[in-house]
C-alpha cells in the first residue's frame, strides 16, 4: 500500500484508505483522498472545486504512492495532464489548489466525455482480465478448459519432459510436526497426528508414483522419545507405491518417495508444534545437509556427475512453510506453500468464541509468531496452494500479503506486459487433495428390502464392526457416522445435543462418535480431554446409552471398515466443524457410498459443488443439523439419489488427477539452482564453491565495513580532540 503522510496540515480531513494501500495521506486544504473499493479509483477533492476527472486517475488498477521524498510529477504517467493550477511539487509537500472557473456547460461536457471514456477503457480492461484469469477458476466454476489443458501440456512437454527423471527431485520440507509414518498412521493421537499427515504421506507417495517424477523426499522430525513407537525414530523410510503397475522401467537406484527424519529439538522427547518454533533453524541445517548429500548422490546416478538440485521445495503447514522458506532463499529453489490452515482466520475465531483474550491465545497457541511465518511464506512462495476457494478469498484475504482483487490485477497485467512496479504476490491455485479409489468397492444397497440394514453376510465381519455395534440396543438403525479427534473447534458436542434433543431422529438412527484413539481420559490434553467428558456427559443427560457409540480405539487400517458398515446400514457422514479447511474425510465417506452432512464453513462448499451428494448446514445451529441429518435417513430416495451422485463424481478427487494438476503448475515455474554453484563448464565443482564460503565472505565484509567505520569515527574524535586542545 501506499505510504501515509502522519502530518496533519491546515484546513485538512484525513484521508479514507481500501483495504489496500489506501493510505494516501492528508492533502493540505483539500477535503480528503477516498480509496475506492478497486484499486486505482481515487478521488481528490479541492476545496470548493469539483472532483478531479480520470486524468488524475490511476489506469491499469495501480496505487497512487505520495512520498514526501518524491515530487509529483515524478509518478510517472499515472498522473494524468490536468493536475490543479498551481500545485506545489516541492519534495515534501503536495498541495492540490482550486481549478480556474469555467464555463458549467463546459465544464459537465468535459466531464460527460471523459466518464465515457473511462467507461470504456474499464469495460474492455475488465474482459482482458477475465480471459487472462480464466485459468484459474476451480472444477466448480467453470469445466475442463480444453485450451488451457493443451497449453499446459506443451508446457511440461517443452520445460519439463519427465519431471525429475533424469534432472529434478521434488523435496518437501514439510509438516514438520506430529508423528509421520508411511503405514498405520496415528491419526487422532494427537492435535498435530490429524489428517493433515495423512494427506502430505499419501501426496508423496502419489507423486513418488507419477511418470517423471524421479525422487520425493518428505521431510519431518525425527522423534526417539519413549512415548513413542521407535519407528518415528528411523532416520529414512521408503513409501511403498500403491500401484506398481505405473512405475516405469527408468526407475533408478534412489527413486521413489521417501519420509527423511531430520533430528532437532529435545532429542528423547515428543513435545507439541507450539514449542517447536525456537528449533526451526536447526531443522533448515539438517535438511540443507541433506539436500546437498543428495544432490551429489543423485548426481552421480542419474546427472551425469553434475548435482541434482530440487524442482521445487513446498512447505506444509506455517513451520514447515517458515523451513522451506529460508531453504528456498539458501538453495535458490522455487517454493511453493500449502497453509491447511491459517493462523490469521484461527484468531478471529478464537476471539469470537470470547473464553480467551488475545494475549492468552498467544501464549497457548504462539499464534503470532505462526502469523509471521505465514506472511514470511507468502513473501517467498511463487505459488500457494490450497484447497478450495473460499480459502483464497476468505482467509488469505486476511494477510498482508495478499488481496485477491490485486493478486488477479497483478497477474493481468503481467501477461499484458504492463509493469506492475516491482509489486509481487504468488499466485493462488485451488487444487483438491486426492485419494486412492482403487481398492474400494462400495456394496449394492436394497432400497426396497429391509434385509439391506442386516450387517450380516456370508463373509466374517471386521473386527471393528463388533467393537461398534455392542454399543446399541438395535443395530439396524442407520448410522450417523462423525470422525473427528475430540477437538472444540470440530463441534462434535453440538452434535450430540442436536442428536439427543430430536426424538424422530433418536428413534429412527443411531450415532457414532470415532473421536481417534485414548487410553486414559485424564492422560489426555486439556482440551481434548474436556472435549470427552463434555461428549459423556451430554450421553449421561439425554440417557443415550444403547444410542450412541464411541469406541476408545481404531487402527487407521480399520477406517475403510467403519465406512463400510455406516453404508451398509444406510447411513449418514457428517462433519459439522465451525470451519473445515477442506474435508478429506468426506471424500472418503462419498467412495464408500455414504451421503454426507457437513457444515457450510470452508471446504465442504466446494466439495459437495462437485459431488452433490448431501446437505450444507449452519454448525452453529443445531436444528438444522438434527433436520439434515432426519431428511436424509428417512426419505430412502433422497438417499439414494445422493449416495448414486457421490459415487459418479468420486473420480474427480483421485491421485492422478491431483498429481496431473499439481504437475502443470509446477512446471510453470522457472528452473533455478544455487547461485554459489558454477555455471561454466567445468566438470567439477570446487569444494570451496559452498555455502559456508559464502557466508564466510559476507562476514569478512561486515568486519571490514566495521573496521573501516571504527577507523573513520578515531580519526573524527582525534581530530575534534586535536581542535579542542589547541
Amino acid at each position: 500500500g501506499g505510504e501515509r503522510l502522519d502530518q496533519q496540515l491546515p484546513g485538512g480531513h484525513p484521508g479514507r484508505g481500501g483495504r489496500r494501500g489506501g493510505n494516501l495521506g492528508r492533502l493540505r486544504g483539500a477535503r480528503g483522498l477516498r480509496g475506492g473499493e478497486e484499486a486505482g479509483q481515487v478521488v481528490a477533492h479541492a476545496a470548493g472545486a469539483r472532483p478531479l476527472q480520470p486524468g488524475a486517475l490511476l489506469r491499469g488498477g495501480g496505487h497512487l504512492r505520495i512520498r514526501r521524498d518524491r515530487p509529483l510529477q515524478d509518478l510517472g504517467p499515472h498522473v494524468g495532464d490536468e493536475e490543479p493550477a498551481g500545485a506545489e511539487h516541492a519534495a515534501g509537500e503536495h498541495v492540490l489548489e482550486d481549478l480556474e472557473p469555467r464555463q458549467e456547460e463546459e465544464i459537465e461536457g468535459e466531464e460527460a466525455s471523459r466518464s465515457s471514456k473511462k467507461r470504456l477503457e474499464r469495460e474492455k480492461a475488465r474482459r482482458d482480465a477475465a480471459a487472462d484469469l480464466s485459468e484459474d477458476l476451480s472444477d466448480g466454476e467453470k469445466g475442463e478448459h480444453i485450451n488451457e489443458s493443451s497449453i499446459h501440456a506443451e508446457s511440461t512437454r517443452g520445460h519439463m519432459p519427465r519431471i525429475g527423471s533424469t534432472d529434478a527431485i521434488d523435496v518437501w520440507a514439510n509438516h514438520i510436526h506430529g508423528l509421520i509414518r508411511g503405514e498405520n498412521m496415528e491419526l487422532g493421537r494427537d492435535s498435530d497426528t490429524g489428517g493433515q499427515v495423512k494427506y502430505v504421506v499419501e501426496l508423496a507417495r502419489a507423486l513418488g508414483e507419477t511418470p517423471g517424477v524421479y525422487r520425493v523426499d518428505l521431510l519431518t522430525r525425527q522423534i526417539s522419545a519413549p512415548d513413542v513407537d521407535w519407528s518415528y525414530g528411523e532416520p529414512t523410510e521408503m513409501l511403498s507405491p500403491r500401484n506398481s503397475e505405473n512405475l516405469g522401467d527408468d526407475m533408478g537406484e534412489s527413486s521413489g518417495a521417501y519420509i527423511v527424519r531430520i533430528p532437532f529439538g529435545p532429542r528423547e522427547k515428543y513435545i507439541p508444534k507450539e514449542q517447536l518454533w525456537p528449533h526451526i533453524q536447526e531443522f533448515v541445517d539438517g535438511a540443507l545437509v541433506h539436500i546437498m548429500q543428495m544432490s551429489k548422490v543423485l548426481g552421480e546416478q542419474v546427472g551425469n556427475g553434475q548435482p541434482v538440485w530440487p524442482v521445487v521445495i513446498h512447505g506444509h503447514y506455517a513451520d514447515a512453510g517458515d523451513s522451506a522458506a529460508l531453504l528456498s532463499g539458501a538453495l535458490n529453489v522455487p517454493m511453493v506453500f500449502t497453509g491447511h490452515s491459517l493462523g490469521r482466520d484461527k484468531l478471529e475465531q478464537l476471539l469470537k468464541q470470547g473464553r480467551q483474550t488475545r494475549d492468552e491465545i498467544d501464549a497457548t497457541y504462539k499464534i503470532m509468531r505462526r502469523i509471521e511465518a505465514e506472511e514470511l511464506c507468502l513473501d517467498a512462495s511463487e505459488i500457494v496452494i490450497t484447497s478450495t476457494r473460499q480459502e483464497i478469498d476468505k482467509q488469505w484475504g486476511l494477510y498482508n500479503g495478499f488481496d485477491v482483487i490485486m493478486e488477479r490485477k497483478l497477474r493481468a497485467r503481467i501477461k499484458r506486459g504492463v509493469s506492475c512496479y516491482g509489486r509481487e504476490m504468488p499466485r493462488m491455485i485451488p487444487i483438491p487433495p486426492g485419494m486412492e479409489f482403487s481398492h474400494i468397492v462400495p456394496h449394492d444397497v436394497d432400497l426396497d428390502s429391509e434385509e439391506a440394514n442386516e450387517v450380516g453376510s456370508d463373509s466374517p465381519d471386521p473386527p471393528v464392526w463388533a467393537d461398534i455395534m455392542r454399543f446399541f440396543s438395535n443395530p439396524r438403525k442407520p448410522m450417523i457416522l462423525a470422525l473427528a479427534r475430540p477437538d472444540p473447534k470440530k463441534n462434535i458436542t453440538t452434535l450430540v445435543k442436536a442428536f439427543g434433543e430430536h426424538h424422530e431422529l433418536r428413534n429412527l438412527a443411531n450415532l457414532t462418535l470415532i473421536m481417534g484413539n485414548r487410553d486414559v481420559i485424564d492422560e489426555m490434553s486439556s482440551t481434548n480431554g474436556a472435549v470427552l467428558t463434555s461428549v459423556l456427559k451430554l450421553i449421561d443427560k439425554y440417557d443415550l446409552y444403547g444410542q450412541v457409540a464411541y469406541p476408545k480405539h481404531h487402527k487407521q487400517s480399520e477406517v475403510p471398515d467403519i465406512y463400510r458398515l455406516a453404508a451398509r446400514t444406510k447411513g449418514v457422514f457428517i462433519n459439522c466443524a465451525y470451519i473445515e479447511p477442506f474435508g478429506l474425510t468426506l471424500i472418503e465417506a462419498a467412495a464408500y457410498g455414504l451421503p454426507m452432512v457437513a457444515t457450510q464453513n470452508g471446504g465442504p462448499v466446494d466439495i459437495h459443488r462437485v459431488l452433490d451428494n448431501g446437505i450444507l448446514v449452519d454448525p452453529h445451529n443445531q436444528n438444522d443439523i438434527a433436520e439434515a441429518l432426519y431428511r436424509l435417513v428417512s426419505d430412502k430416495q433422497l438417499w439414494a439419489k445422493c449416495r448414486q451422485n457421490g459415487l459418479d463424481n468420486i473420480h474427480r478427487f483421485s491421485w492422478p488427477e491431483h498429481c496431473k494438476n499439481y504437475l502443470s503448475r509446477v512446471g510453470t515455474l522457472k528452473s533455478r539452482h544455487p547461485q554459489w554453484q558454477k555455471s561454466d563448464d567445468a566438470t567439477e565443482v570446487s569444494e570451496t564453491d559452498s555455502p559456508g564460503d559464502s557466508l564466510r565472505d559476507i562476514h569478512d565484509i561486515s568486519l571490514n565495513l566495521k573496521i573501516s567505520l571504527d577507523s573513520e569515527k578515531s580519526g573524527s574524535m582525534s581530530k575534534y580532540g586535536r581542535s579542542s586542545t589547541s
